[in-house]
């Protein structure tokens, strides 16, 4: 078993042809940005004309944000990259296109990838980008001015600060041979910000009976989760629901927290899914998830921390280990943003403390010990 790791203090976050759009200038690759150093050059990626214009008017409308170049498709952003310089591309591309574009992008030229797309048409691909590279997928707005454009570009000026590294194509994740017997206990995983593709590599690499039931609360905009549910199930052995209220959950099962309801476990080790006020202005909360662990199950929860901005669930995952459970939070170097699992190592809360590639491993090997303690 992978020993546990000394907590260490959060990580702060680090420091083709483009076509020209009428009124907006090209970044020079050589040069500074046209009025402050500090503007973010940004590339829009969208295969529709008026879609680039209004992406490209978007984000002209922040001052912090200059547009370096708008294109419509792979070939053309890798294009413009190989040839120019940005600090973040927002791409609203359709289907397996997206995919493309970022796998093609991350393996050649990588930046940050920001994916928009309507809520209601986020499907299997939108996670496949992730997978592929993509740092956040954002809803794509119906305006400027509204709440989603705001949170757009809240997002893009983020994850333009965002290392990110060069991708290499792997082929998918087999599935692993079944495990032992079944054990009490429930893993419990919270994420944010980078969260998805590192729960889908976690999730790839548990045995298809994984001999504990997993729920997860993963932040993420609304009309996305069942895309998100549908990339998850084919692309790990296990069986991936969103939850309903009063589900027993079972080993080998993984349990998502629906939108805008806030996740937990009962007395009787059933899902209860709550519209309590949201947690930290979350709702569903990782803290509302691991204060019902701590309570329900004690000593055999598994907490699980991964990358994202703010503190949700740090105090909690804290809760998980002093009532026994272990606890792991993902590492600084492996985590896009480290602010949760960075505020729950300072805290004294992560028993563990593992880069995204070791989390499967530990999990399985948690498991098996639950599950011989539970025999014996």
């Amino acid at each position: 078993m992978t020993s546990p790791a000394e907590p260490s203090a959060p990580a702060d976050l680090p420091a083709g042809h483009g076509e020209q759009v009428p009124g907006v200038p090209l970044a020079d690759a050589g040069a500074a940005p046209a009025t402050s150093a500090a503007r973010i050059a940004a590339l829009a990626v969208a295969a529709d004309d008026g879609a680039r214009r209004f992406l490209c008017a978007l984000l002209e409308a922040d001052p912090r944000i200059q547009v370096a170049g708008a294109v419509d498709g792979a070939a053309a952003a890798l294009d413009f990259l190989l040839r120019r310089r940005a600090d973040v591309a927002l791409m609203d591309l359709p289907g397996a296109d997206g995919f493309d574009a970022t796998r093609r992008i991350m393996e050649n030229a990588p930046l940050p990838i920001v994916v928009c797309t309507a809520a209601g048409a986020a499907d299997y691909a939108v996670f496949r980008s992730l997978e592929a590279g993509a740092v956040a997928c954002v809803e794509k707005p119906a305006g400027a001015g509204s709440p989603a454009a705001a949170h757009l570009l809240q997002t893009l000026r983020l994850m333009s600060e965002v290392k990110v590294v060069r991708r290499r194509s792997r082929p998918p994740a087999a599935a692993r041979p079944a495990g032992g017997p079944a054990a009490p206990g429930m893993v419990g995983i919270g994420a944010s910000t980078g969260g998805p593709p590192v729960l889908q590599a976690i999730l790839a690499g548990l045995p298809q009976d994984f001999p504990m039931p997993v729920l997860v609360v993963q932040h993420i905009a609304r009309g996305f989760l069942a895309g998100m549910a549908e990339w998850l199930r084919q692309t790990s052995g296990l069986r991936v629901h969103v939850a309903a209220h009063g589900m027993l959950p079972q080993p080998g099962h993984v349990y998502l927290a629906p939108d805008d309801f806030h996740m937990g476990v009962g007395g009787r080790g059933q899902i209860v899914l709550s519209k309590d006020d949201a947690d930290g202005g979350l709702r569903p909360s990782v803290a509302f998830l691991f204060r019902s662990l701590a309570q329900a199950c004690g000593p055999a929860a598994i907490g699980v921390l991964l990358t994202g901005m703010g503190r949700d669930g740090a105090a909690e995952l804290k809760l998980m280990k002093d009532r026994g459970a272990v606890t792991i939070a993902q590492d600084g170097e492996t985590s896009v943003v480290h602010g949760m699992p960075g505020a729950a190592i300072a805290l004294g809360g992560a028993g563990y403390v593992l880069p995204a590639e070791r989390i499967a491993g530990t999990l399985v090997a948690l498991a098996g010990a639950h599950s011989r303690s539970a025999r014996s």
